[in-house]
């Protein structure tokens, strides 16, 4: 049996962020290891044929009052992004092409940044500016991901999810079980700490 849990992801899911909160406040308490699986949530909603409810004015009115609802609930801060939806390639492309002991502060900044300080990450200088505060070279990281290797990481990416029959983010994984959604994550744990 496994001891970890795969968590797949997209900055752009509002549902994801408020999962990396929650994992977060478990990796605390418990000796849990958590895969971080990004995903370009566009093109696997292609893959699957799925229509987001970004574009459907009645889910996405529902979604919205449901993060915050959510949220609320779990102490977390939230702001429905004004600017929401945004392509996410670039962000996704960039956690995958920075080194792991970068990777967790640029994902804690471009989540927050998205889905608490509602700011519009599909502005480049909003980007630089972030970029800027964790250190990051722009020039490096603006040509790193239009690097063919960073660009086919992602698709590969999102192709092996799509393969697990992920559709969606957040997604956890465990023992080959599917949890899908942010409410799912305690029965993940649940399924790991039973095996």
């Amino acid at each position: 049996m496994t001891n970890h849990i795969d968590f797949y992801f997209d900055i752009i899911s509002a549902y994801s962020y408020i999962a990396h909160k929650k994992i977060k406040r478990i990796k605390d308490n418990q000796k849990i290891t958590f895969n971080y699986k990004p995903i370009f949530l566009g093109g696997l909603h292609n893959l699957a044929g799925i229509s987001a409810p970004a574009f459907n004015k009645y889910k996405m009115k529902n979604m919205q009052n449901d993060c915050e609802l959510v949220s609320k609930k779990n102490n977390i801060s939230f702001t429905w992004n004004s600017k929401f939806p945004i392509n996410s390639l670039y962000l996704m492309r960039g956690y995958l092409y920075l080194s792991d002991d970068q990777k967790n502060n640029y994902l804690n900044t471009f989540f927050e940044a998205y889905w608490k300080d509602n700011l519009d990450l599909s502005n480049d200088e909003e980007i630089l500016k972030l970029l800027n505060t964790l250190n990051i070279d722009n020039e490096k990281f603006l040509n790193g991901i239009k690097e063919q290797s960073i660009k086919d990481a992602l698709k590969n990416a999102t192709n092996e999810a799509f393969k697990k029959e992920v559709f969606g983010a957040p997604t956890f994984i465990v023992n080959d079980k599917i949890f899908w959604g942010q409410d799912r994550l305690e029965y993940a744990v649940e399924e790991l700490n039973f095996n």
